[in-house]
């Protein structure tokens, strides 16, 4: 019998397998104790071993008896996640407990991390989870509206039907299990949302009761985010143009604030207003985003008339 390597059956089927399924591959009881004392493989749990390198998220649900779930695994399929906590100014010297997806069938284990907050939450929703992988988007999608709500559910929705991540066969599936107050957020999701900030201000407009067009292009501006009435402009600048503070990046920042002040400009003299917010503004000062628009609207600058002002020759 040929002798196989615990690290070559890994790199076929893992990141995450079995002992079974590697002695069924022909890796014997004692590769797999010479891989551990040389280091070449780890140790998850009894019984189950992965890759040097693999992704702690995925190994901490394996020692759970599943895989991650909810926003994690969001973040991990490369999907928009609006993070709630980030602003927290509250640390801890604990992991919180992880979210995840034992499939329909699943065997939780206990952690035997010190410093595991308790017991995770777990998902039992359809399907088979197989350690080392990920669940389907519309796993993922239907756990994220079950724990975090409205507004993250909507944001990842359409970050997912942006980045062509969601069959129609698992939106339909997604719309039949999501809770029902949420429902109506699949009719209201677009395929055409740059970011999921964007999203975040579609929906929160929509429950002022405003409609906006969104990624409209105007001649001599370009396209810009939302247009409310014939002549509000709102853009919503994301993470990157505020948030970095090396010396590389303020020069570049500063350029695009150069870009967006010369489009702010140029949409003046065209005769549109604008409103510009940043990430942190929308996401955690919206009641006032909320009133400076509301103003606006209440102001009529929305409306086509006001661009009909004589304007003095210089």
């Amino acid at each position: 019998m040929s002798f196989v390597l615990a690290t070559t059956v890994l790199a076929t089927i893992g990141p995450i397998a079995h002992a079974n399924e590697l002695l069924s591959r022909g890796v014997t009881k004692r590769e797999i104790a010479r891989a551990l004392t040389a280091g070449e493989i780890v140790r998850v749990r009894r019984g189950v071993y992965a890759e040097v390198g693999t992704s702690d998220d995925l190994i901490h649900a394996a020692e759970h008896g599943g895989v991650p779930s909810c926003t994690v695994a969001g973040r991990m399929l490369g999907i928009w996640i609006l993070d709630e906590d980030e602003m927290s100014d509250v640390a801890t010297q604990f992991a919180p407990a992880p979210h995840v997806w034992m499939g329909h069938a699943g065997a939780r284990h206990e952690c035997g991390r010190p410093h595991c907050r308790g017991t995770p939450r777990t998902h039992w929703d359809d399907g088979v989870a197989r350690l080392g992988d990920l669940p389907p988007v519309h796993n993922v999608l239907l756990q994220i509206a079950v724990c975090k709500g409205e507004e993250v559910f909507f944001v990842a929705l359409e970050s997912a039907l942006r980045k062509s991540l969601l069959s129609p066969g698992g939106l339909r599936w997604l719309g039949e299990r999501v809770p029902e107050g949420l429902r109506w957020l699949i009719a209201f999701a677009r395929t055409d949302a740059d970011s999921g900030l964007e999203s975040l201000v579609r929906l929160r407009l929509h429950r002022l009761g405003i409609t906006a067009r969104t990624q409209v292009r105007i001649a001599g501006v370009g396209e810009v985010d939302f247009l409310i009435g014939d002549r509000l402009i709102i853009e919503a600048d994301g993470k990157s143009n505020h948030d970095d503070g090396s010396t590389t990046d303020l020069k570049a920042r500063g350029s695009l604030r150069h870009k967006d002040l010369l489009r702010d400009a140029r949409a003046a003299a065209l005769g549109y207003e604008t409103l510009r917010f940043d990430y942190a503004m929308i996401v955690h000062d919206w009641p006032t985003v909320a009133a400076a628009i509301l103003a606006k609207l209440a102001a009529g600058a929305h409306l086509h008339h006001l661009s009909h002002r004589l304007v003095p020759h210089l």
